[in-house]
């Protein structure tokens, strides 16, 4: 092996250690579970965004999504959309924004964040993890917490749909081994959903999530397609070129 290529791996090694050593630091510590976006999957999107304008944009904007364009992204009719979509405005033009007034702080004690881009700063796993980590804590002022963002003043919005669970203490040689693949949680009480029910909601929130993070995304994923199929033809071209042209100099 050469000297570029042990130099390369070392860089690749580090930087996956840095990328999951941030990841789970971003986390408090808890595990992430597996998730891929598919934001080509139109369905899921259209479902992600009925239920973030049903359940999240009471106190979370999209400030830099506007409906206008989220309508055409997502195949979403006007008349559908100003009837089932839009909450905080009348103008398809306008950004997606809270409905919460500017002093939400006094309420929750910090202003609901804007989700624009939380998908891309903490990542579709961050995201599909957090929203099914909200547990039974009677030392919280809202009698929920969270293991992906402790002391989180979010409640628990979605219970409801997934039912209320606590958190499994493992303890002795288990808890010392790591106890890889054990539930961290115990459903007490029911809800809506089913556990499977209940994540194919969250894979489609975080999908949804995904895709307001970079609009753009997919269009960007299929012109890159589209320049590497031209620079693979012009990569033959020019060696072509490159042979006919020194193939009297050798």
């Amino acid at each position: 092996m050469t000297l570029t290529k042990i130099l390369a791996s070392g860089l690749l090694a580090l930087a996956g250690i840095g990328a999951s050593g941030a990841a789970l630091a971003s986390s408090g510590g808890a595990e992430l579970q597996y998730f891929r976006a598919d934001t080509g999957n139109l369905p899921s999107l259209q479902r992600g965004a009925r239920d973030f304008m049903a359940y999240c944009s009471g106190c979370h904007g999209l400030k830099y999504l506007r409906y206008n364009r989220l309508a055409q992204d997502l195949q979403i009719p006007e008349e559908l959309l100003k009837a089932n979509l839009m909450f905080t405005s009348e103008k398809p033009g306008d950004t997606i924004v809270s409905a919460l007034p500017k002093n939400a702080a006094d309420w929750f004690g910090a202003q609901p964040p804007d989700l624009s881009l939380t998908a891309r700063s903490r990542g579709a796993e961050w995201v599909y993890t957090y929203l099914q980590s909200f547990y039974l804590d009677p030392s919280r002022p809202l009698g929920v917490n969270n293991t992906v963002l402790p002391g989180a003043s979010m409640p628990h919005v979605l219970w409801e749909l997934q039912g209320l669970q606590a958190k499994v203490e493992h303890h002795g040689e288990a808890a010392a081994e790591g106890e890889h693949g054990a539930k961290p949680f115990e459903l007490v009480q029911k809800g809506k959903l089913s556990p499977e029910e209940y994540k194919k909601f969250v894979g489609d929130l975080t999908n949804f999530l995904v895709y307001a993070a970079e609009p753009g995304r997919n269009h960007r994923i299929a012109f890159g397609w589209k320049v590497l199929a031209f620079l693979s033809v012009f990569f033959v071209l020019a060696y072509a070129l490159k042979k006919e042209y020194w193939k009297d100099v050798h």
